[in-house]
Order: C-alpha cells, then structure tokens, then sequence
C-alpha cells in the first residue's frame, strides 16, 4: 500500500502570493453580490409602491390575517363615525368558538395608521382568543371620518359595539374582555368609564394615560408638545387639510424618534438579506404605509385633553353631556396594564402614573372596590406589545387565561409575574402550558418608583397654559385666514407630497424609470450569486452600518438632550409660570384630591357594610373565608390553587356545585371581611357551617387547594390549626347512635 505523500511545504513567500488572489476573488464574489442586492432591494421597494397603491385603492381595509363578518356599522348610526364592529372567522387551525365563552373584543389604534395591528399574524391578539375558543370580534376604522364625526361620535359607537356583543352573548360566562393597544387604550378608559355594565376586565396594552409622566434624560416625545408651542399647529395642520388631519403627521413624528432605524437599519437590513426578507418586509408596510384621517376637531381635542392637558389621569375629561366627569375610579371591572421598558412610545410612568394621580394609597383602591393589574416587559418595542408573536403566546396568553383568576382577585394593586415552569417545581398537574403566572401586592410608592420624581411635571402645566393662549391667538387671527386659503384640492397635493407617501408612489410602476428594475431583478433571481457568509467585505458591510447605526444614535441623543434643555430652560422658568398666572403655589396641584366627607362617608358605609357580613354568609363564604385567612403569609395570588379549586368545583355534583360567579363574588367579600378583622371572621365560622360534615368537607378542602403551591409553610400550620380548633374538628369523632 502506498503511503501518502506529504503535503507541500509552502513557503512564506508563497503564502504571500496566494493572498492577493484570494482577496480578488472574495471582492468580485461580494461585488456581484452587493450589486444583485442592490437590484433586488428596489424591486421590492417598487413592489412596496404597488401595493401602497392597490391598499388605496381597495378602500385600506385591515391588514388582518383573519377573515370576518361586519355587526355593525357606526356610519349608519345617529351619530355616524367612520368605525365598524366586526366578528372574526376562525379558520381551519383553531377551534370553533363557543358562544357561551367570555367574548374578547380588540380595540386597534387610529393613530396615523389603519386597523390591523391586532390581529397582523396568527400569534396575536385575536389569535389567542381564537385558540381558547373565545367568540372574538375587532373593531376597525376606515380611511375618512363622516362629516361632523368627533371624539363623541367614536365613543358612542364603540358603547353602542359594546352593547350589541353583550346582547349576542346574553348567556356567556362573563362580561367581554376588551384589550385596547396604544389610543385604543385610552379611548377604552373613556368606554369603561361611561359604560362601566357593558365591559368585564380591560387590557390596556401600551396604552398612553399619564402623558406627562417620563424619566429624565429619557423619553423625549413628551416634550414635542411644549417646544411646538402647544396645540395650535395640530390646528393648523387641520386647517391646510381643508378640515382633515393627516395622519401621516404622526407617523413622521413617530419615525423621527429612531432615525437610524427610520433612514438606515429598516433598508438596510431588508438589503442585507433581500433573499429572505422580502414577505416580512412588505407584510409590515402594508400597515405602516396605510395613512388614515381625522377630523381636524378630533385632533383637536387629543392634543388638548390629552397630549398637552394630560386631563384623562386626572379625571377632568367631561362627558360629551356635560354633566359627567369620565374618572378612571368609575371602571367596576379589573384594569389590566401592560407596558415595557423598551418602548419609547409609551413608556411604563405614561402607562402606570394615572394610578397614583387616582389615589393616595392601595386602601383607596380597596375602598373604590377596584382591581388593578400590571405586567411589565424587559425590552420589547412599542409596536412588538401588539405585534410580537413571543409576546403574544406569553404574556397576552397568560393574561387572557388568567381572567377569571383575576376577577377573583381581592381589590386592590397587583403586578402580574410569569415565569418558566421548572421540572420540579410543585403543582405542575394544575399549569397548562409552560408558564406560571402570580400575582404580587403592590403599593402606589412601587408605582412612584418607576418615576424619577414627579415635580419635573410641573413644566407640563405651564405648558398647558401656555398652549391655550397661543390656541386661542391661533383660531381669532390666524385660523380664518389659512381656511380662506385652502381647497380640497391644495389638501390632496399636500398629503401626496408627504414624505410617508412619497416615498411609495415615488417608487412605484407610477414612475417609468422603475420599468427596467422589474426586468434586471427577474434576471438576477435567475443567476443570483450570495457572497458566502464569511466574507471579509461582507463582513466589513456589516461593521460599516453598524458605524453609520451608531452615529445616527448618537445624533439623537445629543438632539434629545438639547430639547430636553431648552424645553426646561423654557418652561421651568419662573418668569414664564408667573407670566401666565401659575405662580406660587398655583403648580403642582395634580394628583388624588384630599379627602372629602363624600369618602369618608363611602368609607362608613363600607365599613356598616363589611360588619354586617361577620355572622351571616353562605357555606361558599365560609370556604372563602378560610381559604383567604390560610393564605401564604406574602400574600402572592398563585394560578396553581385556583386552577385546582376550579377542578373540585367542577367535579362536584351539580346540585352542590357554586357557579364560577358566586366563588368570584364571595371572595371579594370576605376579602374586606378578613382584612378588617380576621380573628372575628374565623371565630364566626361555625356558625355559618353548622354541619359537621361540612365543615370536615370544606377544611380538607382548603388543606388541599392550600397545597397546590406545595407543603404548607409553617404560619399556614398554625392557621390550620386554629380553625380547627374553632370548628372543632380536632375532637374525636362520636359513633352514631343506632336508631
């Protein structure tokens, strides 16, 4: 056999020689290929241009995935808004709904863009709902509003919506669950808060409330009002749109938040890997280049109640009667709020600080019998709280199947926790899926402490006064001119020259020069040549637009930093406060009012209330009762024990069985019952349970809902033993005598 012969030994000079060929060979092997790219790139941003068009063209219905049956349509309705009320198909991978489940109802955003954001992929919002068999119905909006249509127009339909699917599912097991994703959150407050009998628990997901709130240093969209000198240019920019406001204005403010990834990632990564990115990219830009209108008054009335006002949080929004105040505290249902860190849209103090400008501490809550929920995210976007598929099979999932747990909840302030399971980890049997989720008292101090302080909000009044002068100088001499100067058809040319739209039709089959780029890049898909992944001028691409990211990065915040100054340099001077008559003590008045005789008098009654309820109840009391004095000693609501309560309810024979709504009442109640006087509530426990039987019955019971989370911790020990001492169940039992 021969052996084999040994490799040749290249000498340094040989190497050497070799290298120049190679890296000739790798800059024509990336030369092709960045120009491929290049070809292949505006192709799809010419395929982009085409489908702007043909979105407009067919009306900009919702960019869902989901097919589905108009209910209602607001256009028809005495007071007409361009919304409509639909119901969402199931298709052939999800179950078929059961109309006596909870229906879920998804408010989208009419911020700039059309609706579809909520059900954009199968793993959304609506795609949860569907999963767990919920009847699931969305709420859309067409491209222009109805003439005369106001913010009152649009909350009238929605509470008209909002009746019609109660009335479908009369004999659901509990109220809709209605999510709201960013303005569909506020504008679901205003429903609750008007309406509160036709809505169960709500979901405010990066939802915006407290619009002054913000960290310094951090969260620079909260200043545009005020260096924009307030609302009058939202009115001027109603006025040139001949009594319309484009809602591309948003979206420019909203892209100018992150240029670099506005002028730079965005493309760029769409270049970077044209082969497969394509799909994703035009699916996503078919809502993002959807640019609906408002009504110049709707506008209007945002920028003044909300964006600049910040009246919401602090419940100084009246009805459309004027006889009401829209007050948060009015909701009966459970609040839920998600929000995270990583959105720069809707950061988590704009999320949470509404709460403590409502109240002054979690017995408030308590008191107002209301049920408050937070989950916070580490990093996902703005957009990805309604978008992200991860976020949708996990905190929307758990969320949503967490409701009656939540309902359930003793009122006051929780923060929702979700966690990994682990393989030992006790009580597996009574988890579906892969995460646990808690609940964790809260105080209004953890809430305030997400914040940095609160005096920097201060600014923000004498912005409002400042808005409201510069407002009122806008509409006596500036308004009639600018209207006596536009047409409809000055408008249209001013909305086609935005940049938002122009840069579609710009590139579009409307402009002849893209002819040749649909030829070359069905030519080059034909021979397409990718460099391979390790090569160097690949590599260096790479490197090179992460430079030009960094760069675009460091101009804004150096243009965030220099509003933020010039912002406090403006409004926190005490010339300008003084100027405008907010001097002195006029500042910083916002938050929960002190206490008048009506709360104290609320708190009297509650009180009567709650000590009338010691010696009297049901047997369904007494097993509430007991299961919230042998709670865990930190109080945190597990999912485990009420997963396992469900099931012995439900195995139950059906003339013993308690409906899911009599558990979820009785817990409330003796909730106050036991926070008030928990000796008192359990040493009247034999006399709402005279039965022997049934007090043996509900104690083992409890014993074992109680070890769902696993052994028994020591005070939980001791609380058994006291009850059974006070239902003398630690007696020997007696023989029944024979008849």
């Amino acid at each position: 056999m021969a052996s084999k012969s040994p490799p040749p030994d290249l000498s340094r000079s040989a190497l050497s020689a070799l290298w120049p060929m190679k890296a000739a060979q790798a800059a024509a092997e990336y030369g092709i290929d960045a120009w491929q790219r290049s070809i292949l790139t505006m192709d799809v941003l010419r395929e982009r241009g085409n489908q702007y068009l043909e979105h407009t063209k067919s009306g900009k219905p919702p960019v869902l995935v989901f097919d589905y049956d108009m209910v209602l349509d607001a256009r028809e309705l005495p007071k007409p808004a361009n919304y409509a009320l639909v119901r969402i198909k199931p298709d052939a991978s999800h179950a078929k709904t059961d109309p006596k489940k909870r229906p879920f109802v998804v408010i989208d955003p009419r911020a700039g863009h059309g609706p579809g954001i909520g059900g954009f992929k199968m793993d959304s919002e609506i795609g949860i709902a569907l999963q767990h068999g919920h009847p699931c119905y969305f709420v859309m909006f067409f491209p222009y509003p109805m003439p005369g249509q106001t913010i009152e127009s649009v909350c009238a339909a929605e509470i008209t919506f909002m009746k019609k699917v109660n009335e479908l599912h009369a004999e659901s097991d509990g109220k809709p669950f209605v999510i709201g994703n960013c303005q569909g959150g506020w504008a679901l407050i205003m429903l609750a808060a008007l309406a509160p009998q036709q809505v169960g628990p709500i979901l405010l997901a990066g939802s915006p409330v407290s619009y002054w709130a913000g960290v310094e240093g951090k969260n620079p969209m909260r200043y545009s009002g005020g260096l924009m000198g307030g609302t009058w240019l939202a009115s001027l920019a109603g006025d040139l749109g001949h009594g319309k406001f484009d809602g591309a204005y948003l979206v420019n403010n909203f892209e100018s938040l992150n240029p670099s990834n506005t002028y730079w990632s965005k493309l760029y990564n769409l270049y970077a890997q044209v082969d497969t990115e394509r799909e994703r990219f035009l699916e996503f830009e078919k809502w993002w280049g959807g640019l609906f209108l408002m009504n110049k008054e709707e506008m209007e009335w945002i920028t003044k109640n909300l964006f600049v006002g910040n009246k919401l949080s602090a419940g100084e929004v009246e009805s459309f009667d004027g006889k009401h105040r829209v007050d948060i505290r009015n909701i009966r249902t459970p609040i839920v709020v998600f929000a995270s860190w990583g959105d720069n849209i809707t950061p988590p103090q704009q999320a949470l600080n509404w709460i403590p400008d409502a109240y002054a501490s979690v017995d408030e809550i308590r008191l107002n019998e209301q049920t408050i929920v937070y989950c916070l995210h580490e990093k996902i976007g703005h957009l990805g709280i309604f978008v992200s598929a991860g976020v949708a099979k996990r905190e929307t999932s758990e969320l949503a199947s967490a409701l009656d747990l939540i309902e359930t909840l003793p009122p006051g302030l929780y923060e929702a926790v979700i966690q990994d399971t682990q393989p030992d980890m006790p009580g597996l049997a009574y988890l579906e899926g892969r995460y646990l989720i808690q609940f964790v008292p809260r105080t209004i101090d953890d809430i305030l402490a997400f914040d940095d302080g609160r005096k920097d909000e201060q600014a923000f009044e004498v912005v409002d006064r400042v808005a409201q002068i510069n407002q009122g100088l806008y509409d006596t001499f500036a308004s009639p001119l600018v209207k006596a100067m536009t047409s409809e058809a000055s408008a249209e040319a001013a909305r086609a020259a935005n940049p938002s739209r122009m840069e579609r039709w710009g590139l579009s089959n409307l402009n002849p020069w893209m002819f040749w780029v649909q030829a070359m890049a069905e030519n080059v898909r034909a021979n397409r040549r990718a460099a391979a992944p390790d090569n160097p001028f690949t590599k260096a691409e790479r490197e090179v637009s992460g430079r030009i990211e960094q760069s675009l990065d460091r101009v804004r915040d150096v243009r965030d930093e220099m509003s933020e100054r010039m912002f406090k340099a403006i409004y926190e001077a005490p010339w300008l406060a003084a100027a405008v008559g907010l001097g002195g003590d006029a500042l910083g008045r916002r938050g929960p009012k002190s206490a008048t005789w009506e709360q104290d008098e609320l708190k009297r009654l509650k009180r009567q209330e709650i000590e009338s309820q010691f010696e009297t109840g049901t047997v369904v009391d007494a097993w509430a009762r007991l299961l919230l004095y042998v709670r865990r000693e930190e109080n945190v609501v597990d999912e485990r024990p009420y997963n396992l309560m469900r099931r012995m309810i439900d195995e139950m024979e059906p003339e013993h069985r308690p409906s899911l709504a009599a558990v979820k009442a009785a817990m409330k109640r003796q909730a106050f019952v036991v926070a008030l006087d928990e000796e008192r509530a359990i040493a009247a426990l034999p006399g709402l349970v005279p039965e022997m039987h049934q007090r043996r019955k509900g104690f083992e019971a409890a014993r074992k809902v109680a070890s769902a989370r696993g052994k028994p911790t020591a005070h939980q020990e001791e609380r058994f033993r006291r009850v059974a001492s006070i239902l003398s169940l630690d007696a020997p039992v007696r023989p029944r005598r024979a008849a």
